[in-house]
């Protein structure tokens, strides 16, 4: 039987400084707020990006609803 050892890169910087918070053991109200500001940091990030991509592509929501009217 082949034991095989998988490489598994180290921690990356944000999951050290999650070990680091759960270390003393957190609470599951702060535990969900926690987990809901990384949400809203990443949703805010993605909503950047995508403003910037509009910018720089010339889009406006009047195109956009044009373009894709569902009307005959």
């Amino acid at each position: 039987m082949s034991h095989q050892i998988s490489a598994r890169p180290p921690l990356n910087n944000l999951q050290l400084e999650l070990l680091k918070l759960y270390a003393d053991g957190i609470s599951d109200v702060d535990l969900k707020a926690i987990q809901r500001l990384i949400a809203r940091y990443f949703a805010e990030k993605a909503s950047d990006e995508a403003d910037k991509i509009w910018e720089e592509k010339g889009y406006s929501a009047e195109e956009i609803l044009k373009e894709h009217s569902r009307r005959p």
